[in-house]
């Protein structure tokens, strides 16, 4: 059971949509709501989109406690601050990311994605004393799920996940930036960095594949292939900006891909997360070709590389929330949008909060790429 308690101040209680079991619906209901401690602020949320991550958190190796509120993706208002927190103001626009740690030699350096703390302050449900924001009659209630629990109407968060962003900024909009989004946008800019006319396949075309097909289109590849088993999917790669899409049901995937760009791609993006596809894309490498995945997939999941596929310069890399600095990328993101250069918006659908099985649902059958609960 997770350690803390809920002290009565003047927001007490917030909605949520809680979590109860693997197998269980979520439930919107009202929960007490721990005051901002040090280093923290209260965020009244405007909106949360709902990630793959969220949806993994049912999965049998994921050790989730319940119940719990889930949500990594929010975008609100600074409702109060807690001691030391100094920068930020009531009443101030946020997007809310990933949390760090701020004193390890990665956050230091500035890489806080890949903080020495990552997955223990990120997905533990939990403050790293033990604590939850959140709680009901019958105790604690998980909750800082990636330093926020976003889906709900409030949410207490370490400063290191609040990202200020403009009076103007479309809030409704933004909070699938602080992780699918950016997640696929920084891997191509932030750490493919592929030049005007580089090719560059991506394989998987979710919310997160075509964050790196825009990205791409504001790089200047050329070409750019779109790789997925759906082909509603490819249709939208293409509108995005795909000059070509392949069918990953292809009898040979890799000879498809070399037809469209012979000698191989320069770069190649799998954010599908089987090993199949892993493998495909650094088979379809060119020469000092570099292949970046973020979807590891099951934990018994194996891949097969030759390593002397790997002698000519080709090189691996995962990659951790698109190797981005949420405060500097995002509002990057934000500026390529406001001048129509970055539509992640044509990946939204709203939902309000309380048919977030709904968004669940249809983020799980493909329908909808990017579900966005819309707070009350």
């Amino acid at each position: 059971m997770l350690a803390g308690s809920c002290k009565r101040w003047p927001m007490p209680t917030t909605t949520a949509a809680v979590l109860r079991s693997p197998d269980a619906p979520f439930a919107l209901e009202t929960l007490d709501l721990d005051e901002p401690r040090p280093g923290e602020a209260l965020v009244g949320l405007v909106a949360s989109g709902m990630c793959h991550t969220d949806l993994s958190m049912r999965e049998p190796f994921r050790p989730t406690p319940y119940p719990v509120v889930l949500g990594h993706e929010g975008s609100g208002r600074i409702e109060a601050v807690g001691p030391g927190v100094t920068d930020l103001e009531v009443g101030q626009p946020v997007v809310l990311s990933y949390t760090s740690c701020g004193r390890c030699r990665f956050c230091l350096r500035g890489e806080p994605n890949y903080c020495q703390s990552i997955w223990a302050l990120n997905t533990p449900c939990c403050r790293p004393d033990g604590s939850t924001a959140l709680a009901d009659e019958a105790g604690p209630v998980g909750s800082h799920f990636f330093g926020q629990s976003s889906f709900a109407t409030h949410a207490v968060v370490p400063r290191s996940s609040i990202v200020p962003v403009t009076d103007d900024a479309p809030l409704e909009l933004l909070g699938p930036l602080g992780c699918g989004v950016q997640t696929g946008a920084g891997a191509v800019l932030n750490v493919l960095g592929p030049e005007p006319g580089d090719s560059l396949v991506v394989f998987g075309c979710g919310a997160v594949g075509l964050s790196a097909v825009l990205a791409a289109t504001v790089a200047g590849c050329d070409p750019i292939i779109g790789v997925d088993i759906h082909d509603s999917r490819l249709e939208t790669a293409a509108r995005l900006g795909a000059t070509h899409t392949i069918n990953g049901g292809h009898d040979d995937l890799v000879a498809a891909l070399l037809d469209v760009s012979p000698g191989g791609v320069d770069y190649s993006f799998d954010a599908a997360g089987a090993p199949s596809t892993l493998e495909a894309a650094v088979e379809c490498l060119a020469h000092r070709g570099t292949c970046g995945f973020v979807a590891a997939g099951g934990p018994d999941h194996t891949v097969k590389i030759s390593p002397r596929h790997l002698l000519s310069g080709r090189t691996i890399t995962g990659i951790l929330e698109g190797d981005s600095v949420s405060p500097v990328f995002i509002p990057q993101l934000i500026e390529l949008h406001r001048r129509g250069r970055f539509p992640f918006d044509e990946l939204i659908t709203t939902y309000p909060l309380a048919d977030i099985n709904e968004a669940e649902a249809a983020s799980r059958s493909g329908d909808v790429f990017k579900p966005v609960l819309l707070m009350p």
